[in-house]
């Protein structure tokens, strides 16, 4: 998958990513609402290489693709896909942006960019994502593209050593198309 916006490339990542998938994914901020935080750089490059070649079409299977600015092709950011496992599933997604690059629109532009091609491309009926009630700024990004909570799991998933708490958002296709039909 790769996708074209007015200022992103979102394309696979690649070998000589690691030092800045390790530079953002390993700080505080981007590492506190993760899953995964790289021990190290060749822990990033370890992570590329098992990348390589993944297809967001296979189901169950996170596919992590890098999200570039088009004018230099730096990495600023990563997004990751999983399709369900049937065909009734919903399709969840993940998205990291370096903080020196937050604030900008980034993660909005590329998370716009992916849900306009999965729900017209490729026929996405649902998408969700899983998020730490404490990340606002996610949240607000959720809110403005026309997701809705849909669940908050109280203390539900065991991260970097303590029980959090895990609210679920979600968008359907019709609400995408409805949305965006209206400008």
């Amino acid at each position: 998958m790769e996708l074209h916006t007015p200022r992103l490339l979102i394309d696979a990542l690649r070998a000589d990513d690691a030092e800045a998938l390790f530079g953002y994914r390993a700080e505080a901020d981007v590492a506190r609402y993760q899953g995964w935080r790289p021990a190290d750089v060749a822990e990033a490059r370890a992570f590329i290489r098992a990348q390589d070649g993944a297809s967001p079409a296979v189901p169950g299977r996170w596919c992590q693709r890098a999200i570039r600015l088009r004018e230099d092709g730096r990495l600023i950011g990563d997004l990751g896909v999983c399709l369900p496992d049937s065909a009734e599933g919903s399709v969840e997604f993940g998205i990291s942006v370096a903080p020196a690059c937050q604030g900008r629109g980034y993660a909005g532009e590329a998370l716009s960019a992916l849900f306009g091609h999965g729900f017209g491309t490729l026929g996405w009926h649902r998408v969700h994502a899983s998020v730490d009630p404490r990340n606002r700024a996610c949240i607000a990004l959720l809110h403005a593209l026309g997701m809705r909570q849909e669940a908050h799991f109280r203390e539900s998933l065991w991260l970097h050593g303590a029980w959090v708490d895990d609210a679920v958002f979600a968008l359907l296709a019709r609400e995408w198309r409805r949305a965006h039909a209206a400008g």
